[in-house]
């Protein structure tokens, strides 16, 4: 069963936060027989107006669990928004029949929504990903004692009492005191020096080093080698021989000089040269076309 229950049903923060807040406050909570009634219609009957109620009569609910999350610098007026989300939720899936009251059900579907909230919003970088890094995120300043560093003994008793690893806490109190830093200098500043230490400004700026240029090199790379098996295999045994003898040769091994091979194939220097001139020339022509 689909309920077309949306944010169209609840009140926006959006405008006076105070106003809002008076307003949430100024809902009658709903007794327990009031409650099982409009659950019961809702569920029954997908009467919207009996979840209005429902969702109204909790805003205040969700005003103060909001405001428990101001720590993290985020307007109070979008947390408590997101809680509006996670209310509605909650009054979709609430079972009346279950024992248990709207309150209790829906604090886990608040926190949750505000949570997600709070996690892709406080920073430019997602800290939190996995569930133990959630947990650790949420708890861990309620945990610590004090503005200074945790000492070994204070991570490890934190990391007891939360079922994570001591160098999981020390990790993510490294990620919560540290702050998001601009890759470029802030418009508004007229601090030359703030432009040289920006990290702009000592990130790598040689051309070469990008990866278009390397991209590139590699192809020409690939061409000149692919260009020079080409022009190798359309000379001839002997040819091929000499050139790769004078001048393919390997690291660290010296080139064959043309007395050399004149000797190995009985004949004379000169006619060595020219058949390395002729190769060469040769071979140029194929290059050509490869490039």
């Amino acid at each position: 069963m689909t309920h077309a229950l949306t944010l169209a049903h609840v009140p926006s923060a959006a405008g006076s936060l105070e106003a809002y807040i008076q307003a949430a406050h100024r809902v009658p909570m709903l007794t327990e027989a009031e409650e099982l009634m409009l659950a019961r219609r809702f569920r029954d009957e997908e009467d919207l107006d009996a979840a209005r109620q429902l969702v109204l009569s909790h805003l205040r609910l969700v005003v103060s669990v909001a405001r428990g999350y101001l720590g993290y610098g985020l307007p109070h007026a979008d947390l408590i928004q997101e809680g509006n989300i996670g209310l509605m939720k909650a009054v979709k899936r609430f079972d009346p029949e279950r024992g248990v009251r709207l309150v209790s059900f829906a604090m886990h579907w608040i926190k949750a929504e505000i949570h997600e909230y709070v996690i892709r919003n406080w920073r430019l970088v997602k800290i939190a990903t996995t569930k133990a890094q959630r947990k650790l995120f949420f708890n861990l300043r309620g945990l610590k004692k004090g503005f200074n560093a945790l000492s070994v003994q204070e991570a490890q008793a934190i990391a007891k009492t939360l079922g994570v690893k001591p160098e999981e806490v020390v990790e993510m109190e490294t990620r919560l005191t540290g702050a998001d830093v601009s890759l470029e200098p802030t418009t508004d500043s007229d601090d030359e020096a703030a432009e040289h230490f920006a990290p702009i400004a000592y990130l790598a700026t040689d051309v070469h080093l990008e990866p278009s240029a390397q991209l590139e090199r590699k192809q020409a790379d690939r061409l000149q080698d692919a260009g020079l098996q080409s022009a190798l295999s359309g000379l001839d045994d002997r040819s091929r021989t000499i050139i790769c003898r004078r001048w393919l040769i390997e690291e660290g091994k010296e080139a064959a000089t043309l007395h050399e091979l004149a000797a190995e194939y009985n004949v004379s220097a000169e006619r060595i040269r020219q058949i390395e001139v002729k190769a060469m020339q040769k071979m140029k022509g194929v290059l050509a076309d490869y490039a």
